[in-house]
């Protein structure tokens, strides 16, 4: 079974500001991307659920065709820097998306 680390070249995370995380998740080629886009696993709810949020925390969810990468961003819970705060950059927030599976495809 294949995951979404398997097949996405980038998978990060980074501060949209100081009050959003964005997700960014980029493919090499426009057939793994189309993959994951057509199987829909990278959506409002499943982001909802991995990183424990409402679907109105995530201010967006967009598929750049051109680019063959996805980006989503929500809201912080604590504002970046701030006493409880702990990961100042955002940077390591994009680890729950690599455990993603793929669903099998015939070809």
């Amino acid at each position: 079974m294949r995951r979404l680390y398997d097949v996405a070249k980038v998978l990060r995370s980074k501060n949209a500001g100081p009050f959003s995380i964005t997700l960014d998740v980029l493919f090499e080629n426009k057939r793994d991307y189309e993959q994951v886009k057509r199987q829909g696993i990278i959506s409002r709810e499943r982001i909802a659920g991995i990183y424990k949020l409402s679907e109105d925390e995530i201010t967006e969810l967009v598929y750049f065709d051109q680019a063959c990468g996805i980006k989503v961003t929500f809201n912080r819970r604590i504002s970046s820097g701030t006493c409880g705060d702990r990961d100042v950059y955002g940077a390591q927030q994009h680890a729950p998306l690599m455990a993603i599976a793929l669903e099998e495809e015939e070809v």
